[in-house]
């Protein structure tokens, strides 16, 4: 039987490009989407064209019941779960002193509860099958901080504590939990800045250029190996050396 993967936030570009690798390295794809069904969709008929199987499924993932369906579907539709990948969430940007309650609510909720909805989900399976892989994308925001970013890098950090927690608990079974940070991923808001600023934010970066979805996708598919089965509770930042 195929290796089934599970990718939250599957049909944007991150997570378009895990659902794409993984597929390579052999997993059929569930390919998770809030509100793009058609982006979803799309990476469904590439993924297939690679020769796996996939399904797109919608879900708000703030919501436990709705992650506890998502991963049923997940199950029912691809025989199983494998390796599950926490990549939804949101950013909700602005200064501290100005930030409303809801503004922070909604990026915690979005981007920390929905990894521990999962999470859980996942273990639940996982567990009687004595095997499995959770890789959670936090970011190098959760590391370092933020200028008004308080709320996505509480996310963020608060994601780090989650996997080494989850993986101190789930090691017996043969679970492996991890996390990658990405740093500066090239995204539609990077492709919107000017090329003064893309020079200025390249510069501030050791490898001088910002990363490719590729390269985060690259990492989790390790981490979704077998070669990562001795490997666990870590957070793995890619970001051309820039937190360093």
């Amino acid at each position: 039987m195929s290796e089934v993967a599970l990718v939250t936030g599957g049909s944007g570009g991150i997570g378009g490009a895990i659902c794409l690798q993984l597929a390579k390295d052999g997993y059929d794809v569930c390919v998770h989407y809030n509100s793009n069904r058609t982006a979803a969709e799309e990476i469904c008929r590439e993924i297939e064209a690679i020769g796996r199987r996939a399904v797109a499924l919608g879900g708000d993932l703030s919501d436990s019941e709705a992650c506890a369906k998502l991963v049923q579907e997940c199950v029912e539709s691809l025989g199983g779960l494998d390796a599950l990948v926490n990549n939804a969430g949101l950013t909700c940007d602005g200064l501290m002193m100005r930030m409303t309650d809801e503004q922070y609510h909604k990026v915690l909720r979005a981007n920390l509860d929905s990894c521990f909805f999962m999470t859980r989900e996942a273990i639940n399976i996982m567990a009687r099958e004595k095997r499995g892989r959770i890789v959670n994308i936090t970011s190098v925001v959760g590391l370092t901080g933020n200028t008004g970013q308080a709320n996505y890098a509480a996310s963020k950090a608060g994601m780090v504590g989650l996997t080494k927690s989850a993986a101190k608990e789930v090691a017996r079974w043969g679970i492996c939990v991890n996390a990658v940070a990405p740093g500066f991923i090239e995204t539609a808001m990077t492709d919107a800045m000017s090329e003064i600023a893309r020079d200025a934010l390249k510069k501030s970066i050791p490898m001088r250029r910002i990363g490719k979805s590729e390269d985060v996708a690259a990492m989790v598919s390790f981490l979704c190996s077998d070669g990562a089965g001795y490997v666990t509770g870590q957070v793995f930042v890619v970001d051309g050396g820039m937190a360093m």
